[in-house]
C-alpha cells in the first residue's frame, strides 16, 4: 500500500475538483493532528498542546454515521467526563457535519489511512482507552494496531445486510480477511438478531443485540421552530409540503417526473404541494437546481431566500446540518437512496418528528427499521417514484389518515429507544474487566 501513496494523493487532488474538502487536512490522513505535533492539521481551536491520555476514540465514516453517533458521544462523555474525545471520519461531508455538530469538547479529524505507521502514530498521539467504530467498517491494520496497543475496539450499531454478507461469503480471501478483522473486536453490538447472526457467521467472537442508536436521536427545538418558520407562508392556503430527503443521483429526475404527472390537475388534488428537495451531497446542489428548472418548475434555493415564497413550486435545501428543520416543515417525507439500488437512508429521524414516511424498493441498509415501521403503520413502501407520488396524493386527500400515520411514526420512533444506554453499559463493563 505504501507504493500507492502517490496515487492516493493524486486521487484526493482529483476528487477535490468537485469537493474541495478532499484537498484539505491531508496530513490527518497520515496520522497528523495539529496542535500535538502532527503534520498537516485540522485547524481546530482548542486542541491541547499536551498529549492526551485515556481518550475516547469514535469513528464514523460519513454524514449518516456521524449523526447516528451524536447520542452515543453524549452518553460516553457523561460516563467519562474528563476523557478527551476524538471523532474520526473519512469524507469531507462527514468531517464538516461533525465539526458543525460538535463545536466544542470533541476534536474532529480524518481517520488515517490503513497504513501501520500512520495508525500507530495516531494511537501514540491520542493514547485512547477505547475505539468505537460505528456500523460496519473494517480496517485490518487499524484493528491489529489497537490489539497491539491494548486498545479495546468495539463495533457499535453494527449492521450487515444479506447482500454484503453474501459478498464476503462468496470470495474466500475476502471472507478470511473479514473473519480476522471481526474477531479482533472486543464486542460487536448489532442492531438486530439478523445482523448479529450474519456477523457471527463472519467471525465476530462476542455479539450482543443492542438495537439501533439512531432511535435515540434528540429532536432539537431550534430546528422545530425553524421548520415552523419556513412553513408559515403556506399555512393560509393549506398547501401541503412534500420533502424529498437525502436524494441521490438520478432519483430527483424520477421523482420530479412523477410529481408533475401526479399533481397537474389542481381541481382534482387541490393546491399543488410545495416540493422541498434536499440532496444527500452538497456537490450536487447546482446540478439538481438545473434539473428542477429544466422541468419547468419555479425554484428558490435555501441559500437565496428564507422562508420560501408561497407561490414557488420547489424549494431546494442547499444547506448542511438542517435536515431536522426540513422534516419539521413537511407533511410527509420521501426518503432518498431507496429509488436507486443504494439501500435507502435513515427514516428514523423523520419518524422522530412525527412525519409519515414513503420509501422505494431499495431498503437493505435499514431493513429492520423499515420492517418495524411498516408494522407500526408509520410508513408506506412503494415500488417506484410514480407510486410514491400517488400515495402522497392519497394521503393529502385523507387528512385523518395522514395525521394518524404521523402519530404512528412518532410512537414507532419512541418505542425503540434505549440502544445507546445498552451500548455504553457494555463498553463500561468491558473496560472495568481489563
Amino acid at each position: 500500500m505504501h507504493l500507492a501513496i502517490p496515487l492516493i494523493l493524486l486521487r484526493l487532488w482529483m476528487r477535490g475538483r468537485t469537493e474541495s474538502g478532499y484537498r484539505k487536512h491531508i496530513g490527518e490522513r497520515f496520522g497528523g493532528i495539529s496542535g500535538i505535533g502532527g503534520i498537516g492539521g485540522n485547524d481546530q481551536d482548542g486542541v491541547s498542546s499536551r498529549l492526551p491520555v485515556n481518550s475516547i476514540w469514535l469513528h464514523a465514516v460519513s454524514v449518516g454515521e456521524v449523526r447516528a453517533a451524536v447520542p452515543l458521544i453524549a452518553a460516553l462523555r457523561t460516563q467519562w467526563p474528563d476523557a478527551p474525545v476524538v471523532l474520526t471520519c473519512m469524507t469531507p461531508t462527514g468531517r464538516r457535519t461533525a465539526s458543525d455538530l460538535f463545536a466544542t469538547g470533541v476534536t474532529v479529524c480524518y481517520l488515517p489511512y490503513d497504513l501501520p505507521w500512520a495508525i500507530s502514530r495516531f494511537i501514540r498521539r491520542w493514547r485512547p482507552m477505547m475505539l468505537v467504530i460505528m456500523e460496519t467498517e473494517l480496517w485490518p491494520n487499524l484493528l491489529a494496531a489497537c490489539a497491539t496497543s491494548h486498545v479495546s475496539a468495539f463495533l457499535a450499531n453494527a449492521r450487515l445486510s444479506e447482500k454484503s454478507y453474501q459478498g464476503y461469503a462468496a470470495y474466500a480471501p475476502l471472507r478470511a480477511l473479514a473473519t480476522q478483522a471481526f474477531g479482533q473486536f472486543h464486542t460487536v453490538m448489532a442492531q438486530s438478531e439478523a445482523d448479529a447472526a450474519r456477523l457471527c457467521a463472519l467471525g465476530a467472537n462476542k455479539t450482543v443485540v443492542t438495537g439501533n442508536v439512531k432511535f435515540d436521536i434528540s429532536v432539537l427545538p431550534a430546528f422545530v421552530a425553524r421548520g415552523a418558520e419556513w412553513r408559515a407562508p403556506f399555512m393560509p392556503s393549506r398547501r401541503p409540503v412534500v420533502l424529498l430527503a437525502s436524494t441521490r443521483e438520478h432519483e430527483e429526475v424520477k421523482l420530479l417526473d412523477a410529481f408533475l404527472r401526479q399533481f397537474t390537475d389542481a381541481a382534482q388534488h387541490g393546491p399543488r404541494p410545495l416540493l422541498v428537495v434536499v440532496p444527500r451531497h452538497p456537490t450536487r446542489f447546482d446540478d439538481v437546481a438545473s434539473r428542477i428548472v429544466a422541468h419547468g418548475l419555479s425554484l428558490v434555493r435555501r441559500s437565496q431566500l428564507t422562508p420560501p415564497p408561497a407561490d414557488i413550486d420547489v424549494w431546494l435545501g442547499d444547506s448542511m446540518g438542517e435536515l431536522q428543520a426540513y422534516y419539521a416543515m413537511c407533511d410527509l417525507a420521501i426518503i432518498g437512496g431507496s429509488f436507486q439500488p443504494l439501500g435507502g437512508h435513515n427514516l428514523i429521524e423523520a419518524a422522530a418528528l412525527g412525519k409519515p414516511v414513503l420509501m422505494g424498493p431499495s431498503i437493505f441498509n435499514f431493513s429492520d427499521a423499515v420492517r418495524l415501521a411498516l408494522e407500526a403503520n408509520a410508513m408506506i413502501s412503494v415500488a417506484d417514484a410514480d407510486a410514491a407520488m400517488a400515495e402522497a396524493a392519497k394521503l393529502f386527500a385523507s387528512p385523518e389518515r395522514l395525521k394518524q400515520m404521523g402519530e404512528n411514526a412518532l410512537h414507532f420512533a419512541q418505542a425503540h429507544r434505549g440502544a445507546t444506554a445498552r451500548t455504553v453499559e457494555i463498553i463500561q463493563n468491558a473496560l472495568l474487566q481489563k
